[in-house]
């Protein structure tokens, strides 16, 4: 997909899975520890489905700074491990991309861990757009106005500087300052993030309806799902 001496980097952006700090959204159908068991089976669907990457250095950035021992059992699936460094979260994502696109690659695409269905080929597209298609940026919309993916060959912090993040201006706001900065922008096709009840609904109703679902991304999250009747009851 790329020239040999091409150098890409694809890195997953996680938190800690700590009862009342992730998925907050989720209650009160959800208790705080169920939540955080929920998101693991987000980080494990994303670290086996893009495991299998080929020609594409795999990293795991995290948060909170301090919290990597539960990521480090995915240092033996090749995926590097750094902590996300910033006040917020765009600074936090400027920062990967400056460090990383100072160093010795040459596109990078940042992913979250809220699509645990989003295919490999979807990632595999980024780079494509960025080094075939000569893309400055790439971004996976959500549902919801943001995105879940966002890749540069250049670092640019202005697209990351004032954004409202967590609302619907996230995305819009984004192309605004692309367009500003002469940036030429391509979206990748748009996917579902799972932050609310209604998401979750949603999420399990598809992964019903699709054929071998066994073998398609988001097969942990699935079976989580599954043993939920507070899930399967509206199925």
């Amino acid at each position: 997909m790329q020239n040999s001496h091409e150098k890409l980097l694809l890195v997953v952006v996680a938190k800690a899975p700590v009862p009342g700090q992730v998925k907050t959204r989720l209650g009160p159908e959800f208790t705080t520890a169920e939540a955080s068991d929920l998101y693991r089976c987000f980080i494990r669907d994303r670290i086996r489905e893009i495991g299998n990457l080929a020609g594409i250095d795999l990293a795991i950035s995290y948060t909170p700074e301090g919290s990597e021992t539960y990521f480090t059992r995915f240092l033996s699936n090749g995926f590097q491990l750094f902590p996300q460094r910033g006040k917020d979260l765009g600074e936090r994502l400027s920062n990967i991309f400056v460090d990383k696109l100072a160093g010795e690659y040459d596109a990078v695409s940042i992913i979250d861990s809220d699509t645990p269905d989003l295919p490999r080929s979807i990632a595999a597209q980024s780079f494509r757009l960025l080094m075939a298609a000569g893309a400055d940026a790439v971004f996976g919309p959500c549902h919801d106005g943001g995105y879940y993916l966002v890749g540069l060959r250049r670092p640019h912090p202005e697209l990351f500087m004032d954004i409202p993040w967590s609302t619907a201006e996230v995305l819009p706001r984004t192309l605004e300052k692309a367009h500003r900065l002469g940036l030429e922008t391509k979206l990748l096709p748009p996917w579902n993030d799972l932050d609310t009840f209604e998401d979750l609904l949603d999420y399990y109703r598809r992964f019903q309806q699709t054929t071998a679902a066994g073998d398609r991304a988001g097969g942990h999250t699935f079976t989580f799902l599954s043993n939920l009747k507070r899930i399967t009851q509206y199925s």
